[in-house]
């Protein structure tokens, strides 16, 4: 089941529209959204390349991809136990300057959202009907467990579009 949009904040449809796939298990497993292939394809002379002064860097960008993916799926697991407390957005700004990815080695970022992945997929396909329909509040607006799937899922596809559009 495709998720309710009237359920997810219009900010999220962007995310949302970017999976075809109208089963969340599909969604995962689908060959249309490797973005580790992509990933692995990308050249060590672009790892620390910018399109423009102020943007991040494609780590960066890799980097901000994990740690939504962490914040979403972290969400889907409080509402996913019937957790009712309203959860406070994050600041991607703030993560991405404080990330240090710089520092870090492409091949263990690509190891890093691999299993983080996969971990998301393993825990999205445990769960029942009930609690892909559990909802909460998260960063001030209404959002379900199955919708924050689909989310971090488009998400990761957005980014990749930008990547090949602006940096490679």
């Amino acid at each position: 089941m495709y998720p309710d949009l009237s359920r997810a904040g219009e900010w999220y449809h962007g995310y949302i529209k970017m999976v075809p796939q109208d089963d969340i298990k599909a969604a995962f497993s689908s060959k249309d959204n490797n973005l580790i292939a992509f990933l692995d394809s990308i050249p060590e002379s672009k790892h620390d390349y910018r399109y423009a002064e102020g943007k991040w860097t494609i780590k960066e960008v890799l980097l901000h991809i994990i740690d939504a993916e962490r914040v979403f799926a972290y969400r889907a697991l409080r509402f996913a136990r019937k957790d009712q407390t309203p959860l406070p957005g994050f600041d991607e700004n703030l993560f991405a300057e404080n990330s240090k990815a710089s520092a870090r080695q492409w091949s263990d970022l690509v190891d890093e959202f691999k299993h983080l992945r996969r971990s998301s997929e393993i825990f999205f396909n445990s769960l029942d009907e009930d609690q892909l329909e559990a909802g909460g509040i998260s960063s001030g607006h209404p959002i379900y467990v199955r919708a924050l799937g689909y989310i971090l899922i488009g998400h990761a596809l957005h980014h990749q579009k930008i990547l090949v559009e602006r940096y490679l």
